[in-house]
């Protein structure tokens, strides 16, 4: 069996914050997971040595997408390649040998196979100014990021999302918090349709799922808010937050037999934070109760 290891084990191991974590996740330099393989570890480690080295997340973010489309060698280039920083340079070893990972330029000599394959990779002309525009996205992405970082004026944060977005408006994480900001503001048709627009960017992403269902949950729409929870489920299953919030929502609609299934993965996944606490009175409180009925059911007969 396979070692798995909570979210609090990982920071612990890594001594990494839980801000750093999250930033990481919003940037889907990782997936949004409440339990982490060896796999996860590996991949947190190199993002922890490229950091350590001062290499941007932009600069990571275009390597990372220039090994999974043009080399093929990987879905998860982090976890499966081993990339390390040569000053602000991002490279990848394979088989020994080193290149860099954004542009494939060689550092090595190699066969006449793998050169044609590693030439391939080099990025085409036409598509330069989509790569430039979509790298200037990124860095009002992390100038965002790094505003609300240091509680810099909303205005300024909104700017740097806004200009993101319109650089790139694939930019699903920059979609997802200018819609938390307007969430936060109760502007709810602002949030809704911002966290919509991340969800055209990438139907994927777990993240924007979970906060339109915040959303609807806010204003009584319990019903599009189940909804949206559990599709964030189908994207992450291990998404611990979702659970909660789908166990509450059908404890509320009086369908006990699913909350306990839902109160008992979150259990599995957070079993030891302040609202597990709250997760275990719950549970016990729909045992009681069916406990209390079958009572009353046998003095009935």
């Amino acid at each position: 069996m396979k070692q798995q290891f909570t979210r609090q084990e990982v920071r612990r191991l890594l001594r990494v914050s839980e801000q750093q974590l999250k930033s990481w996740e919003k940037q889907k330099f990782i997936a949004l997971t409440s339990s982490y393989g060896y796999s996860h570890l590996v991949a947190l480690r190199t993002l922890i040595q490229l950091r350590k080295h001062h290499v941007a997340p932009a600069q990571i973010r275009r390597a990372l997408a220039a090994l999974s489309r043009k080399l093929g060698a990987s879905q998860d280039p982090l976890a499966e390649l081993k990339l390390f920083a040569d000053g602000k340079k991002i490279r990848v070893e394979i088989e020994g040998r080193a290149m860099e990972a954004e542009s494939g330029q060689l550092l090595l000599d190699f066969g006449a196979k793998e050169l044609n394959r590693l030439l391939a990779f080099r990025p085409k002309e036409d598509h330069r100014q989509q790569r430039d525009q979509r790298a200037e996205a990124a860095h009002w992405f992390e100038r965002g990021l790094s505003l609300e970082q240091s509680a810099a004026p909303i205005e300024e944060v909104m700017q740097a999302y806004q200009k993101a977005v319109e650089l790139d408006p694939n930019s699903a994480g920059a979609w997802v918090n200018l819609g938390t900001i307007h969430f936060n503001a109760r502007s709810w048709v602002q949030a809704e349709r911002h966290y919509k627009k991340a969800l055209e960017a990438d139907p994927g992403y777990s993240l924007a799922h979970f906060d339109l269902a915040n959303l609807y949950d806010e204003r009584g729409d319990h019903k599009n808010a189940l909804d949206c929870y559990l599709r964030a489920l189908q994207f992450s299953p291990k998404y611990a937050d979702a659970h909660y919030n789908i166990a509450l929502l059908y404890q509320a609609a009086n369908q006990p037999m699913k909350a306990v299934r839902h109160w008992l993965t979150y259990l599995k996944l957070d079993p030891s934070s302040h609202w597990a606490a709250i997760a275990r009175r719950e549970l016990h409180k729909l045992r009681q109760a069916a406990v209390v009925k079958g009572a009353r059911g046998q003095g009935a007969s």
